[in-house]
């Protein structure tokens, strides 16, 4: 009877896994390389020349309402043969709501709908912690207002990028063979990359025309390699539900969170990536206040950011949308996400339960912390085959790192991730109301 359920199981999480395969979210949304080079033409005075039209031009790559439909039949299949109540039916079912609302917040690119899509995937800035606790603003300016206590030249990522692209991949490759078994991960080149590094199932990809610092290896090593591609690896290795190595949007909090939290952990941080999340949220709550892709351009070259670095983080904001529509709202994920998963980790360690760690690497496709524990409880899911970030094997190492009061190490550069870690994990303490 039990292996009938499991086998029920697994063959609707292989159902799911191939209805999703051609969702592809950022690809989906992107802008092109030449809506930069007229923006930076019009010495960034122009809205980016970018409307509904453009998306019409570059349209999806798989039929929305085809993969809809597989989407809700597969919906009615779990619940006739799982029911409602079972952890796997949940996950499951949940999932298939999230794709479903990820096909139509991409149907809407170039909308004003698209915004309305996006927040219910990712949430917004006034979205708070708790009831009655903060919001993610609050967290973004009171981490700014940490970060702009030190040593401005902490803020600076002083590294020399002299790997080109060929270099910084055989290096990458050589990290992941070390730390993650040889093999496991292929890091390759692509030439359409936006971002100058992303993972996916079972690769990091590297910008062509990108350059690398050893520090920026180490820190992919951890975020894209340890986190996302490690968590992908597992999920597809459970034995029944093997759809949690699959991400719809809402899992991005947990991703991120826990990737820019391992990164900490690692000491393979800086102050200046903490800043950029800090701005990615403050950008967000400055669109949904009706600022233009102008204004926000604008906004952060008053704060100091190069016109590269101004591009990069209006461009996150607004793609999908057009240069006066409302804010894709991912990168909320990464200063929510890393607040969330400090306080599961914190939590755990607090009430004696580390096996609580396996479960947090265990899946890709969790949207909230706290949902890692059904990966523990429920039978029908393992944390047995799983393999945890390096910082999270040390128990006793982990425990005493965040318990570091705040501004209790040394001053020198080579410490500043860990006092930019100890001051944002303060913080994180009564943002979740603990």
């Amino acid at each position: 009877m039990q292996d009938d359920h499991r086998a029920t199981i697994r063959e609707l999480s292989d159902r799911l896994i191939e209805a999703q395969a051609e969702i592809r979210v950022l690809d989906a949304v992107k802008w092109t390389d030449d809506i930069r080079d007229q923006f930076f033409a019009s010495k960034y005075k122009e809205q980016p020349a970018v409307d509904a039209d453009y998306y019409e031009r570059n349209p999806l790559k798989f039929d929305a309402d085809e993969v809809r439909d597989r989407f809700i039949a597969l919906e009615t299949e779990i619940a006739t043969q799982l029911g409602s109540v079972t952890a796997a039916s949940q996950l499951l079912r949940r999932t298939c709501e999230q794709y479903r609302l990820t096909i139509d917040m991409l149907v809407a690119r170039g909308k004003p709908s698209f915004g309305s899509y996006a927040t219910l995937l990712y949430g917004t800035p006034d979205e708070v912690f708790h009831a009655g606790g903060p919001t993610v603003i609050d967290l973004a300016e009171s981490l700014e207002e940490s970060l702009s206590a030190l040593e401005p030249s902490l803020l600076i990522d002083t590294s020399a990028h002299e790997l080109d692209a060929q270099a910084a991949v055989a290096d990458l490759q050589a990290r992941l063979d070390s730390s993650m078994g040889a093999g496991a991960v292929d890091v390759r080149l692509d030439d359409g990359l936006v971002a100058d590094a992303a993972a996916g199932s079972t690769y990091i990809k590297l910008r062509s025309d990108a350059t690398f610092s050893p520090q920026d290896l180490a820190t992919l090593e951890a975020h894209e390699g340890w986190v996302h591609v490690g968590t992908t690896r597992n999920g597809l290795a459970q034995p029944w539900c093997n759809f949690l190595g699959k991400a719809a949007p809402p899992a991005t909090v947990t991703q991120e969170g826990l990737a820019t939290l391992t990164e900490m952990f690692a000491l393979r941080s800086h102050p200046g990536r903490l800043r950029r999340i800090a701005n990615r949220v403050r950008g967000v709550a400055l669109v949904l206040d009706g600022a233009t892709f102008v204004d926000l351009f604008e906004f952060f070259r008053t704060e100091g950011l190069t016109e590269d670095e101004c591009w990069s983080i209006a461009a996150r904001i607004f793609r999908g949308s057009t240069p006066t529509g409302p804010p894709f709202t991912k990168d909320l994920a990464y200063g929510k996400g890393l607040v969330l998963s400090y306080v599961y980790v914190r939590l755990a360690l607090r009430q004696g339960a580390p096996t609580a760690f396996p479960c947090c690497s265990a899946a890709r496709s969790i949207s909230r912390p706290w949902a890692w524990s059904i990966i523990c409880s429920t039978k029908d899911c393992s944390s047995r085959r799983s393999s945890s970030p390096e910082p999270f094997r040390d128990l006793e190492a982990l425990t005493a790192q965040i318990r570091v009061p705040a501004g209790s190490c040394a001053t020198s550069t080579s410490t500043s991730s860990n006092r930019s870690t100890a001051s944002c994990c303060e913080r994180s303490r009564s943002y979740c109301g603990r």
